[in-house]
């Protein structure tokens, strides 16, 4: 395979600008006619490589650049350039290239496109029955000849011709003329009077049904709002729509922010590779986000509907607004934006549980890619495939980078931070070094050393040493703090961090203590060198140090603490996200000794401060639900290296089973001290359905409260208290499991989102049959490799969540997803490269897993026809065992 890295090195301004764009697209199946009409200019490129309008004659003597545009998959009817045929251009699989000598000129291209036939879903695709387009990152180059690159801005009319039977033709912007042509088709042209680039382009054409809505901004205009939703599905879209109101509402509250068009338009598909996508005014949804209602979605389903829909509506400043030079900024927008929906999560529901789950999918994913060949900065230097830049370092780090920021300014110098990016950005195409210098002109901090964290990649390990000395008077307590990155696939040389750490010292009665030399600020440690020290002069002996308080930076942190600490921190620390992470590293504590020796019990005192923990928090249950849950797999992971799998999964599940049977009363009894209400989607009753179900999930595994799992699944109102059910049931016997299971299916069969749950649920059962059920289950009349939902519901599920049959030292579970994984790239490389992200991270394993690894991975790039997408992850994995190996 030839291919080619992109580096950010090598940006170039563009050698032209588009300022207008005139489409008008007449829909078919397998035809679709692409009308462009395009105003050009020629940018000249100074020597300083700033952007120009200089006339021709500036530029005498020197080469004319052609004007070289990009297009995949195209059909080229013609080119006119100022009305006249034009035949002065050369082609190819990838760009289309023309040698003009005009310097402002109004370029025409004609192209047919196979929407049918687009299994891609990049671009224009048709399926389920209604067109759709995807653009970013660079999919506009499959719909018409363009400059697709987020630095070129323009301002489209689209006119849209589609047969009547498709009576929504929908695009970015305001609708500005509606009729019927002579055929018996019928148009309707949009205008979009802010200047985008190319991958916020969007259309959609279909049959649905329509919710509508009006939302009145803080500076009173008034906003159409439309939600569009497959027939028979419209009561589910109430949720999403309110939502939308909610986040409208809280970016003019928080950072001022109104909507700017008359009409905001959001549509449900169920054919889509991402979550959502933020085309200006015409956002595109995998359906997943938008429906709910309490009999097919689950508190988490209602969670991430209001989480995502409020995303995509704040990216419209984040994002469209603003958007980015090139794609190696990509965290600007993404990172930035993550923030904002996590704060806007918090503020709708709880800060803590929202903390917590951001947190986990940094220790579960991020942390795993930092040790990956896939090791990248939230700034990336070089790509082969943009789509591979869509990762937890850019979004979910990008995101943590973001809070520290907010962080170290304040939420007042934030929003100052906010408001002068705003004024010197608006309508512009920026970059990373932008936000920072915004963000620096509302601080006196100098944050020179801080903005390391868009071009260094890894982990920071964040060690400290505790010293006690006696003296005449009292104790002095030397507190060493350190910071460490290790080597990067794509990076050996590390520079120190500027990092926030949230710093507590208490002792056994919670009594709080000040270093003294009052480096400790507002509870926050600025640990900018490699080392710092801090001093505590005092009369008790037993300080304890807690460290990383509301997970203030993306680190590992090294403390060692002894099991009464740590219950020390559960009991009185006054950050509930510590005394959540106190108990998490307790139980992690506890599996270690399982995984040196799997026949160790653990100490009685250990149950019994687990014990008196739950006592005191049992009227505090999201607290408590939160600290009943064991360590995952992935996250156990992240503190180990040359890692037996099976082993260790035995030790957690030894832990897990001793959890259930030494506190059985305690747990039985807050399980019963829960009452029964009817469904809200309200924080209080979310709180109560999360805490039972984590209950049930321990109380399932002792076969005596079998009874309780089937008593909640035949009688609950909510798909939440289902789905609590069905996962407690996979401690029971299979033919229990499959008993409900297929209860679950039978209800559920023609509703495919709720059957991913199943698909999912079964995908992660480890059974010793489990690829043949795979197998079976991809048969299933829902199931389609086409729509990426189902591949990820079950292929990906079993992949990265079903670690004991994946890992299996038989090999089967890495040859089996890689089978997979050779026919979905031939469909579909942008799901495919998603779901080999698990086999690509061998480096954490023992020997014998990695060598099973890395063969199902040559296995993959040998294979023919491989797409780029697959490619530079496998080819980066291997060339990293290289790397290693010297």
């Amino acid at each position: 395979m030839s291919v080619t890295a992109k580096r950010r090195a090598d940006y170039l301004p563009p050698a032209f600008s588009i300022p207008l764009v005139d489409l008008t697209i007449s829909l078919h199946p397998t035809k679709t006619v692409v009308k462009s009409k395009l105003s050009v200019k020629r940018t000249l490129v100074t020597d300083t490589g700033k952007n120009s309008v200089e006339s021709a004659d500036a530029n005498s003597g020197h080469k004319r650049q052609p004007l070289v545009l990009d297009g995949q998959k195209l059909s080229l009817v013609s080119i006119h350039i100022n009305g006249k045929p034009f035949t002065n251009f050369t082609q190819n699989d990838e760009t289309l290239s023309l040698d003009v000598d005009a310097d402002d000129f109004e370029l025409e291209i004609e192209n047919h496109v196979d929407p049918e036939n687009n299994k891609a879903l990049e671009g224009l695709y048709l399926s389920g029955g209604a067109y759709c387009t995807q653009c970013e990152a660079e999919g506009f180059r499959r719909i018409t000849y363009f400059l697709d690159r987020p630095d070129v801005l323009s301002v489209y009319t689209v006119k849209v011709i589609g047969d009547k039977s498709f009576p929504m033709l929908l695009s970015n912007g305001n609708p500005v003329a509606r009729g019927e042509n002579p055929d018996g088709t019928h148009f309707v042209t949009w205008h979009d009077p802010h200047p985008k680039p190319c991958y916020l382009f969007a259309l959609v054409a279909g049959d649905f049904d329509l919710l509508t809505d009006t939302y009145t901004t803080t500076s009173g205009k008034e906003v159409a709002l439309e939600l569009y939703v497959d027939k028979g599905k419209k009561s589910q879209g109430t949720f999403a729509l309110d939502s939308l109101k909610r986040a409208m509402k809280w970016d003019e509250d928080v950072f001022g922010l109104e909507y700017d068009l008359d009409i905001y338009m959001i549509v449900a598909v169920d054919f889509f590779n991402m979550g959502a996508m933020e085309n200006k005014g015409l956002n595109v949804f995998n359906s997943k986000f938008v429906l709910a209602d309490q009999d097919s979605a689950t508190d988490d389903d209602f969670f991430n509907v209001e989480a995502v829909i409020a995303h995509e509506y704040f990216h419209n400043w984040t994002g469209n607004r603003v958007t980015c030079r090139d794609w190696f900024q990509l965290s600007l927008k993404e990172g930035l934006t993550v923030f904002r929906d996590q704060q806007f999560s918090a503020d709708m529901t709880s800060p803590l549980s929202n903390r917590i789950k951001h947190v986990r999918v940094m220790r579960e994913h991020q942390f795993a890619e930092d040790a990956s060949a896939m090791s990248h900065p939230i700034r990336p230097e070089e790509v082969i495939e943009m789509n591979n830049f869509y990762t937890v370092t850019v979004y979910d780090k990008g995101a943590e980078v973001i809070r520290m920021f907010h962080t170290l300014l304040g939420p007042q110098g934030f929003r100052k931070g906010m408001d002068e990016y705003f004024r010197r950005h608006d309508g512009q195409a920026v970059t990373c070094d932008d936000f920072v210098s915004a963000m620096q002109s509302a601080t006196e901090l100098d944050l020179t050393q801080f903005s390391r964290w868009y071009s260094q990649s890894g982990t920071p390990q964040v060690s400290l040493a505790h010293n006690v000395i006696k003296h005449d008077t009292g104790y002095v307590h030397t507190f060493t703090v350190t910071q460490n990155t290790p080597s990067t696939a794509d990076q050996n040389e590390k520079l120190p961090l500027y990092i926030p750490v949230g710093f507590e010292v208490i002792d056994e009665d919670g009594n709080r203590y000040r270093d003294d030399s009052g480096i400790i600020q507002n509870d926050l440690l600025i640990l900018d060198a490699p080392e710092i020290t801090i001093t505590i002069t005092c009369d008790t002996k037993k300080l304890t140090p807690v460290l990383l308080g509301n997970f203030s930076a993306p680190v590992k942190v090294h403390n060692e603490l002894d099991t009464a600490s740590l219950l020390t921190i559960f009991t009185h620390s006054q950050d509930a996200f510590n005394r959540w992470d106190a108990m998490q590293s307790l139980y992690n504590r506890c599996i270690s000794e399982l995984y040196e020796n799997a026949t160790a019990t653990i100490d009685s005192g250990i149950w019994a401060g687990i014990r008196s923990a739950i006592d005191s928090e049992i009227s505090n249950i999201e607290l408590l639900s939160e600290c009943l849950v064991i360590p995952s797999f992935e996250t156990l992971c992240q503190s180990r290296s040359d890692i037996n799998v099976q082993p260790l999964i035995e030790a957690r599940n030894a832990f897990c089973r001793q959890f259930s049977t030494q506190l059985e009363d305690v747990l039985l009894s807050a399980f019963n001290g829960i009452a029964t209400q009817a469904y809200s989607y309200k924080q209080d009753a979310v709180n109560a359905r999360r805490c039972k179900n984590v209950l049930l999930s321990h109380l399932a595994r002792l076969p005596q409260h079998k009874d309780l799992v089937i008593s909640q699944f035949d009688n609950t109102d909510n798909m939440t208290d289902t789905l609590g059910a069905l996962k407690a049931a996979q401690s029971l016997s299979s033919e229990a499991f499959e008993s409900l299971m297929a209860k679950f299916e039978e209800k559920w069969r023609h509703n495919p989102l709720v059957l991913d749950k199943w698909f999912a649920l079964h995908a992660t059962q480890p059974r010793e049959d489990i690829l043949a059920t795979i197998t079976m289950l991809s048969e299933h009349p829902q199931f389609s490799m086409g729509n990426p939902n189902r591949v990820r519901s079950l292929i990906g599920s079993f992949a990265f969540y079903n670690s004991e049959r994946f890992h299996s030292l038989d090999g089967e579970g890495y040859k089996f997803v890689t089978d997979y994984l050779i026919k979905l790239d031939a469909i579909n490389p942008q799901v495919a490269a998603r779901i080999v992200t698990p086999l690509i991270q061998w480096q954490g394993f023992a020997e014998p897993h990695q060598v099973l690894m890395k063969a199902q991975l040559g296995r993959l790039l040998n294979h023919k026809g491989l797409s780029k997408d697959v490619f530079e992850k496998v080819s980066k994995s291997l060339a990293y065992d290289n790397h290693s190996s010297h």
